[in-house]
């Protein structure tokens, strides 16, 4: 049953995010990463996610190094903690199609040489769609790619994200990233990035059953490759495959799964990132009530 619960009232207008809770939410980099950082700052947050490109293009801008320096400076200056860069929905590393693949790796290389500008921090990519080579085959050119592009990222750590299950996706199951993780010499520079609209929508019940999700990740991934969570509430009912986020609070996981989530011993040290369907406002608004949700 979809839950009704409303936002929670913070107890002030905006609160700023502590420094052990990492909260923030998808931003926009058109106008420079140090005027990205001060929306994040206006806010109350302290960590954010932004596309690496255009999501649905190809090129990238070039990056103006006096603005990368002011923006690491002023991180540094008040001791932020990672951020997520996103690549953008046109990278496919598992597509039939050979010129898809190349055009993805090619994304990939760069995006990876790019993010040494801002050692330390995260790429987040969807693993990919086999659209008809087979989930194995698809699961081969990943890797295989991952293993060409990844000694290009000495100080960045590559997420693969957890999926819905629409259509010919590869990573709707624990098993499915298990298979793409599982045996590449990376070790810890490879890792998870928890969607909660995706996994609900996969069939994972994190409204009833949140120990036994991280219990199964555990045993099938390890908790310790769990390095970022994004926090989106789902339109559609457990199990539906569809990936359709919503506003927090006004899907089927609802407020309490949330607070669940951000509290959780397991979880509660990572980045955690909202993709939800909203402005500026509406996102100032989730990032206090989750603030105000937050256990000391």
């Amino acid at each position: 049953m979809k839950r009704t619960d409303t936002m929670p009232q913070p107890g002030t207008a905006r609160r700023s995010a502590r420094e052990d809770f990492l909260i923030g939410c998808h931003l926009s980099s058109s106008k420079g990463f140090l005027s990205l950082q001060q929306t994040m700052e206006s806010l109350g947050a302290n960590t954010f996610q932004y596309f690496s490109r255009n999501p649905r293009g190809s090129r990238q801008k070039k990056l103006d190094l006096r603005d990368r320096d002011a923006f690491l400076s002023r991180r540094q200056a008040l001791g932020h903690g990672p951020f997520v860069a996103h690549a953008p929905y046109t990278l496919n590393l598992a597509s039939a199609s050979e010129a898809v693949r190349s055009f993805g790796r090619q994304v990939l290389f760069e995006d990876l040489r790019r993010m040494e500008e801002f050692p330390g921090n995260f790429y987040n990519l969807h693993p990919g769609s086999h659209v008809g080579a087979g989930l194995q085959q698809g699961i081969h050119w990943i890797r295989e790619a991952l293993c060409d592009a990844l000694p290009e990222a000495q100080n960045t750590i590559v997420l693969l994200e957890t999926m819905a299950g629409q259509g010919t996706q590869i990573g709707r199951s624990f098993e499915e990233l298990a298979a793409i993780l599982n045996d590449l010499p990376y070790g810890q520079r490879l890792g998870v990035c928890l969607d909660t609209c995706h996994v609900h929508d996969a069939g994972y019940d994190l409204v009833s059953d949140l120990e036994g999700v991280l219990e199964t990740f555990d045993r099938i991934i390890g908790l310790s490759r769990l390095r970022a969570i994004h926090l989106n509430d789902s339109q559609n009912p457990l199990g539906s495959k569809k990936d359709r986020h919503a506003a927090l609070g006004e899907g089927f996981l609802g407020w309490g799964s949330f607070e669940r989530i951000i509290n959780h011993p397991a979880l509660r040290s990572l980045p955690f990132l909202l993709e939800t369907p909203n402005n500026l406002s509406g996102y100032a608004k989730e990032i206090a009530a989750l603030i105000d949700r937050r256990t000391p």
